[in-house]
């Protein structure tokens, strides 16, 4: 499975189990997020630690779980980001838009603030 998913107090904590997050993964973690905010979760936690490279494609699968939130008046936080990763976001300038925390942990705790 290149996905884990668990549910949390309200909160769907998505663990990405690949090494690359492109164009052949991409639409797979873009369907977990339109069925996890199907189901009524506004709260996504998304946990990268396992991923040391991300592509365009991921990207959007990634912003799409940010605007599902956002439209539903949830929130979004990405967690364990590797340096590679990292890099992608900021040249991206997307560390404007999405939330992110070092740990796990952090991530739920802010999560579950209003």
């Amino acid at each position: 499975m290149n996905f884990e998913i668990k549910q949390q107090g309200g909160v769907a904590i998505v663990k990405s189990a690949v090494d690359k997050l492109n164009a052949a993964l991409a639409p797979e973690l873009k369907s977990h997020f339109i069925a996890i905010n199907k189901d009524n979760v506004n709260r996504i936690v998304l946990d990268m630690s396992d991923t040391n490279y991300c592509d365009s494609s991921g990207l959007s699968a990634i912003l799409t779980a940010n605007r599902l939130c956002k439209d539903s008046s949830g929130k979004f936080i990405m967690c364990g980001i590797q340096p590679t990763v990292k890099k992608m976001i900021e040249i991206a300038q997307l560390d404007r838009v999405l939330f992110i925390e070092d740990t796990l942990p952090d991530a739920l705790a802010a999560v579950k603030e209003d």
